[in-house]
C-alpha cells in the first residue's frame, strides 16, 4: 500500500439502490490490486447518526442524545466525522494492504448531502438498473409486495395500510423505488460521479471495469479480462448479495428476467411509484413500452408525485420516530414504578424509625442518612426523566397522528386523481 503519514485515505462511494447490482460491481472493481470493498460498512450513516441510541440504554435515550447535541453543538460536527471516518477507513486500507476503499452502501442515498459535507473530493460511482428488475429482485429475492392478495394491484388505500401495518423493512423498500431513485437520477450531474448502466456492465464487463478504473486513477491492465474472482470473503459477511457466491462469470440472464416475473398490475404499481417520465429520462423507454404493450397505463406525473408525497411523509415520520428522545418500552411503568420505590425510600420515611433501625451508632445513623439522601436524589432525577420521556412520548403520539391525518389527506387526493377519467 503506498500512502503516507497525515494524508487521508483514498475513498470513493459506490451508490445505488438495493438489488440494483452494487454487490457484483464492486466485487469486479475490487479484484485490482490496488483497491478494496468490503461487503457494506453503512460507515456514513451511523456516523450521521452519531448520538442517537436505543430507547432502552439503561443511562437514558434522552439525556445521552440531549447531552451529545449539546456537546458537539459547540464545535464543527463535519470535521469530527471525517476524522473518525479517515481512522475506519484508514486502518481497513492499511489491514488489507490496498490503497483505495470503496464503501458500497445501497441506502446512502439518504445521506448523499453528508457524504458531500464529509469528503466533498471523493469520487462516486452511480450505478443505474431498470427499476422494472430492481421490483422483480425484490419481490424474488426478499419477497416485498407489489401486488395485493386480491390479484389487483397496489392500490393507494392498500399502500396506505401497508404504510402502517407492515415492518420498516418492506415499506423501506418501497422507498428506495419512489424516493431514492429520483435522488439517485437528480445526483448524475455531480462532478466526480462516474455513472454506470447495469445493463451495459453485465453486456460489456471488461470495458465498463477498465472505464471506471481509469477514473480512479488505477490501472486497467492489472485486472485480467473476463476475470469473475471468487467471493468467499462475503461468506463471513451478513451483507451483500448472496447469490454472487454461486456465480462463475457475468451475464445478461437477469436483464429481461422482469418481463416473466413481474404480473401487468405489478408492472403497473412500479410505473406508477416510479413514473414514466423518470424511466424515460433514465433511458428505459423501451422497458416502458414493454409494459404498455401488456397493458400498463400512464397515470400521469401527479399520480407519482402524490405517492412521492405519500412517502416522504412516512420516511419523515420514521425518521422523527427513531430520532426522537424516547423513554422505555413501557413509559407508564417506568413512571410508576419510580414513583412506587421512591415514596418507599429511606427519604420518605419518619427519621426516627431510621435512628431505631441503625441502633445507638449516630456514625451509622449519619452514613446512612446520608445514602438515604443520595438514593433519594437518583430516584427523583429518574422520575422527572421518565415524566419527561412520558411527555415526550405524548408529543410524539400527536406528531404521529398529524403525520398519519396527512396521510390519509393525500390518499383522498390520490383516490380522487385515480378515480377521475382521463380525456383520450
Amino acid at each position: 500500500m503506498s500512502g503516507c503519514s497525515g494524508c487521508s485515505p483514498r475513498v470513493c462511494f459506490l451508490l445505488g439502490l438495493p438489488r440494483s447490482g452494487t454487490t457484483l460491481l464492486a466485487h469486479l472493481l475490487q479484484h485490482h490490486p490496488d483497491i478494496v470493498a468490503p461487503p457494506e460498512p453503512w460507515l456514513m450513516l451511523a456516523l450521521e447518526a452519531f448520538g442517537w441510541v436505543d430507547q432502552r440504554h439503561p443511562a437514558g435515550s434522552s439525556l445521552i442524545e440531549a447531552a451529545t447535541s449539546e456537546f458537539l453543538g459547540r464545535i464543527d460536527r463535519t470535521i469530527v466525522s471525517r476524522a473518525f471516518a479517515d481512522a475506519a477507513y484508514g486502518q481497513y486500507l492499511a489491514k488489507a494492504g490496498k490503497r483505495i476503499i470503496i464503501d458500497k452502501t445501497p441506502r446512502y442515498w439518504t445521506a448523499l448531502e453528508f457524504l458531500e459535507s464529509v469528503y466533498p473530493e471523493a469520487p462516486h460511482l452511480l450505478l443505474m438498473r431498470n427499476p422494472y428488475a430492481i421490483a422483480a429482485s425484490l419481490k424474488s429475492t426478499w419477497g416485498i409486495p407489489l401486488q395485493a392478495e386480491s390479484s389487483h394491484p397496489v392500490s393507494v388505500s392498500t399502500l396506505v395500510d401497508l404504510m402502517l401495518r407492515l415492518p420498516d423493512v418492506i415499506i423501506s423498500s418501497l422507498a428506495d423505488l419512489v424516493l431514492g431513485l429520483p435522488k439517485l437520477a437528480a445526483h448524475r450531474i455531480r462532478p466526480q460521479t462516474q455513472v454506470v448502466q447495469y445493463e451495459l456492465l453485465v453486456a460489456h464487463p471488461d470495458e465498463e471495469i477498465r472505464r471506471l478504473l481509469r477514473g480512479l486513477g488505477c490501472d486497467p491492465a492489472a485486472v485480467a479480462p473476463a476475470a469473475m474472482p471468487q467471493a468467499d470473503y462475503l461468506r463471513s459477511s451478513s451483507f451483500g448479495d448472496r447469490k454472487i457466491l454461486e456465480r462463475n462469470a457475468v451475464d445478461q440472464n437477469s436483464v429481461q428476467a422482469w418481463r416473466s416475473q413481474l404480473s401487468v398490475e405489478e408492472m403497473q404499481t412500479v410505473t406508477d411509484l416510479v413514473g414514466a417520465e423518470l424511466l424515460v429520462e433514465l433511458g428505459y423507454e423501451q422497458e416502458l413500452l414493454h409494459a404498455q404493450q401488456a397493458g400498463v397505463l400512464d397515470r400521469g406525473g401527479e399520480v407519482t408525485e402524490l405517492y412521492r408525497r405519500l412517502f416522504r411523509v412516512w420516511w419523515d415520520f420514521r425518521s422523527a420516530k427513531a430520532g426522537e428522545p424516547s423513554g422505555p418500552p413501557h413509559a407508564g411503568e417506568s413512571v410508576h414504578t419510580a414513583r412506587s420505590v421512591l415514596e418507599k425510600s429511606p427519604s420518605a420515611l419518619d427519621i426516627s424509625k431510621v435512628r431505631q433501625a441503625n441502633g445507638p451508632s449516630g456514625a451509622n445513623v449519619e452514613e446512612n442518612l446520608r445514602l438515604a439522601t443520595s438514593m433519594a436524589v437518583q430516584l427523583q432525577q429518574a422520575l422527572l426523566a421518565s415524566e419527561a420521556d412520558r411527555a415526550a412520548r405524548l408529543d410524539a403520539m400527536c406528531d404521529r397522528d398529524a403525520a398519519i391525518a396527512m396521510l390519509r389527506g393525500e390518499v383522498a387526493r390520490l383516490e380522487q386523481i385515480l378515480n377521475t377519467p382521463r380525456s383520450i
